[in-house]
Order: C-alpha cells, then structure tokens, then sequence
C-alpha cells in the first residue's frame, strides 16, 4: 500500500503544478487518479473540490457562468437546498480553514453564486433565460408551459408544446419543469 501512497503523492504533485499552470481538466485527471491510487490522501477531498467548482465556474451556459454547476445544485433546487449546499462549500473553501492553492478564488465563486442565486429577482431572470421554471413559483395553468421558442403552437389543451430544446436543439415536447437530458449537471 506505500507504493500506492507514493504514486498518489506524485500524481498529487504534479495536479498541482497543473493547477498552476490553469490547467483545471489535466489536474482533475491527476487528482482523481490520486484519489483513486490512496483514498486516504491528505488534502485531496478538498483539491477535487476546489477543482469541481473551477470547472463549473468554466462552463458557460447560454454565454453566463453556470451557477448551479458552481454550488453543486440542481436549477430546480429549493433556497434551502442552495443554502445548505453553500455553507458545505463555503465551510470547505473558506480561505482561513483550506490554504490549498486555488481555495480562495473557489471560494469567491461560490460566494458569488451564492449571492447572485439568492437575490430572487437575479435568480428569475437567469431561469427565465435559462427556460427553467421552479417549483417555487406561482403559475396559472396557462403559464405552466415552458417553450423555447415563441412561435411553437400547442399540441393539446394539457399545455403541452412543440418546441426545440435549447440545449440540444433536437424537438420535443415540453412541460413544467421537463429538462433535456443533456443538461450540464
């Protein structure tokens, strides 16, 4: 098991040099290998997740950051959910308890996530543009369809449309709260 202890520590090593260099994917291929080769690594649990929310915070959906990617959340999550997922992150990454490199701007992008999802007007707008609908809003029965285009016409009375997905552009039908299967959770 210290041959195995040995190659996590080097394959540690060299994530981190990766993370310096702003390699986000080549260093989570390493840390996970790490991971993998002595689970029980000092710093490693808290460098994957340092490096999970960089690579939310570089995916871009619709041309914005992607925040519940960032808080590890769905976007029909609830603001309990969302403030529960944030004090896990925050607690993790909070620059006085993790000197990681990389955990003080991880932890700006989970603070700033966690602001913008917060703030309920920012919130609607990025779900609205986003095509998603929460369970915590009031619809009437009419406003229950989500559609992605304008100009799609109703198939039935049960508010259900014709559109296309604006993930992955292929026709569907959709309801409240229906999301692709391709959407980047």
């Amino acid at each position: 098991m210290e041959c195995n202890k040995d190659e996590a520590l080097r394959a540690k090593e060299i994530a981190l040099k990766k993370l310096a260099e702003n390699d986000i994917s080549g260093a989570k291929k390493l840390a996970v290998k790490a991971q993998n080769l002595y689970p029980g690594l000092e710093g490693i649990s808290q460098m994957l997740t340092i490096l999970d929310v960089y690579t939310s915070a570089e995916r871009k959906v619709l041309g914005e950051m992607d925040w519940y990617g960032i808080l590890g959340v769905s976007p029909l999550a609830d603001d309990e959910t969302i403030k529960k997922h944030y004090k896990k992150l925050a607690l993790l990454l909070h620059p006085d308890k993790n000197k990681s490199l990389g955990a003080d701007v991880a932890f700006q992008f989970v603070s700033q996530a966690f602001s913008f999802l917060s703030d309920k007007i920012k919130r609607s707008d990025y779900n609205q543009r986003l095509n998603i609908r929460t369970s915590h809003q009031k619809f009437s029965t009419h406003d229950r369809v989500s559609a992605p285009h304008p100009g799609s016409k109703p198939i039935s009375e049960e508010g259900v449309e014709q559109g296309r997905c604006f993930i992955c552009s292929r026709p569907e039908k959709w309801w409240f709260g229906s999301a692709c299967s391709k959407w980047p959770l």
